[in-house]
Order: structure tokens, then C-alpha cells, then sequence
């Protein structure tokens, strides 16, 4: 069975639907998967056994300059494949207009997606051929979950979804224990203030735990920098790719992260984790795996480096 996949973005948003592909590969011996997906997350799904070829769109690029002969030629391209196979099914699990418009209505084969009531903007849902109604109670893993199994007519798994990349990263040396601080994030509110950041550091290194700080631009690397000032066992990583990140993650001990696509990356590798939420409600869209623990308040400010390191101490013993 040939299947399109539509999830284009974000990075937490297409982890988010691995588990969903590792629930048809099983239910499906011979599932092969093409995946559309925005071309700064397209590393990820090359990581499923399922996934055989990745569309990549551009359209966070594309809209800078829409009229560029680049543009132009580049769109062209992607339409070309897109559109190079006939699909048994084509499944938006984005269930976004954009997604529906610039890449479901374009592929070929019957188009499976949220109905009108159960997607975020229902308009979308004017161009899928069959709609299924999923409830929003649930975390969106399990409901991209129950789309996929109704779409393609398998019973949905009782047990807890498997990402299913885990086995890509393991490393087999014996390596130092090491936890990973992830300390930045998009948007100022999801940040956690930097003195809590640095009293959480001290404490850890006084149990002789190594500290990694990855950082993505140089805003973040200077923090990563400040955070480890004076600390013989803290480490200021390089400027890493999403792969090299992703063999980090996974052989450390534990994870400290905030509201970041990387916290969704930690649950995925089945890392032990501890996300800090402010007034984000992580019941629904948190991270969604083994081993994830949340600390939350309703504002960053009022989570205290000793909660965390209270809860960390007992995952790192």
C-alpha cells in the first residue's frame, strides 16, 4: 500500500505523528510511506522505517519572495513529484488550509483528513474526500493516531505509540553520564529565568553529573556560555545538526527542557525528560512518551530550580 502523508510543520507537530506510521507499519507489511513536509523538518521523517521518500515544500520560504523565478521553478519541482505516483490514500494530519490547499488537493489519490468539527481550521476539510470525526480530548498524538487507523482501516493499538526511531541514535560506547539542559525556545514567555537556570547547574555538577548546553544562533550560544561559566563540568556543545542532536539526546542520562521542539525529540528517543510549562497547558499537545515528566506554574518565574533539580535527582541516581 502506496500512502501520501501531509504534515508539514512544526518540528513538534511532525514528531507528533511518527507513532501514527509505526501503528500502519504494523497493521500493513507492505506500507510504503512519501511524506510532504516543510524542508527545515525534513531530517525527521528519513528516521521511520515506514517512509520511503520525502516531498519537501518550501512555503515559509516561498511566501518571502512568491513571484521569484526560483520560487517559480522550485514549486514547479515540487509539484512534479508530488504528483509522480498514484496513492492508495492520501492523509493530512495537519488539517490546516495551507496544508489542504498546497498539497492534499494536489495528490493523487483519495484525500483522508479531520472532519469540519474536529480540525482547527475547517475550512480544510472542503477538500478531503473522506472526513472522520476524532475528539479533541485526547492528546494530538493518539488523535492523529485514530486518523490514520480509521483512514486506512486497521484497529487502533491499545498500547502507547512508538515513535519508532530510537534504534538510529543508540550508541554502544561507554560514554561519561551526562545530562542536556535545553534552555531556549521561541517566544519570551516559554523561557525559564537564567539565575534559575545557573542555581539548577551548581547543584548538578556538585554530584559530579556532565552538563551539555546545545544552543541554535548566537543569542542562545551566549547564554550557553554564560550558564557555564566557571563549571568544570558543564560543556558548551557545538553548533550541531538535527541528527548529531538527536545521537545526544539519546545517550544521555536525562533531560531538562523547556516548551521546544527538542523537549518533543527528548520524549520521542524515549529519554527521560522534565519539561517546565508556564501558562501553557501540556495535557494535550505536551510531550507525549516514556519517561515524561512535567512541572508547571502559571508563569515560568514561579518554578523554582529546586523543584527541579528535586525531580531530576531522582531520575539521574
Amino acid at each position: 500500500m502506496k500512502v501520501c502523508v501531509i504534515k508539514t510543520s512544526s518540528m513538534g507537530d511532525v514528531i507528533h505523528t511518527l507513532p501514527a506510521l509505526t501503528d500502519a507499519q504494523r497493521a500493513i507489511p507492505n506500507l510504503s510511506i512519501d511524506w510532504v513536509v516543510e524542508e527545515n523538518f525534513a531530517e525527521i521523517p528519513h528516521w521511520h522505517s515506514a517512509v520511503k521518500q520525502i516531498i519537501p515544500i518550501a512555503l515559509r520560504r516561498w511566501r518571502k519572495s512568491p513571484f521569484s523565478a526560483q520560487t517559480k521553478n522550485e514549486w514547479k519541482s515540487y509539484r512534479t513529484l508530488l504528483q509522480a505516483n498514484q496513492y492508495d490514500a492520501v492523509i493530512d494530519a495537519q488539517g490546516l488550509f495551507k496544508s489542504a490547499f498546497f498539497a492534499t488537493r494536489l495528490a493523487n489519490g483519495v484525500k483522508h483528513g479531520f472532519d469540519r468539527k474536529s480540525i482547527r481550521e475547517p475550512i480544510a476539510s472542503l477538500f478531503y474526500d473522506k472526513k472522520y470525526a476524532i475528539s479533541y480530548q485526547q492528546h494530538a498524538v493518539e488523535r492523529i493516531r485514530q486518523l490514520f487507523a480509521q483512514a486506512l482501516s486497521y484497529p487502533l493499538p491499545k498500547e502507547k505509540g512508538d515513535y519508532g526511531i530510537v534504534r538510529h541514535f543508540i550508541s554502544a560506547d561507554s560514554i561519561e553520564p551526562y545530562v542536556i539542559f535545553f534552555h531556549s525556545t521561541t517566544r519570551d514567555e516559554k523561557h525559564w529565568p537564567e539565575h534559575e537556570w545557573r542555581n539548577l547547574i551548581e547543584k548538578v555538577t556538585a554530584l559530579s553529573v556532565q552538563i551539555r548546553l546545545p544552543w541554535g544562533n548566537e543569542k542562545e550560544k551566549a547564554r550557553a556560555e554564560r550558564l557555564a561559566v566557571r563549571l568544570s563540568h558543564v560543556v558548551v556543545l557545538p553548533k550541531l545538526s538535527l541528527h548529531e542532536l538527536a545521537k545526544q539526546i539519546a545517550n544521555a542520562k536525562a533531560v531538562v527542557s523547556v516548551d521546544t521542539g527538542l523537549a518533543h525529540l527528548t520524549a520521542a528517543l524515549d529519554k527521560p525528560n522534565i519539561t517546565l510549562y508556564g501558562a501553557t497547558d501540556p495535557t494535550l499537545i505536551g510531550c507525549y512518551g516514556q519517561n515524561q515528566h512535567y512541572l508547571t506554574a502559571n508563569s515560568m518565574e514561579n518554578i523554582t530550580s529546586d523543584q527541579v533539580f528535586s525531580a531530576l535527582n531522582l531520575l539521574i541516581k
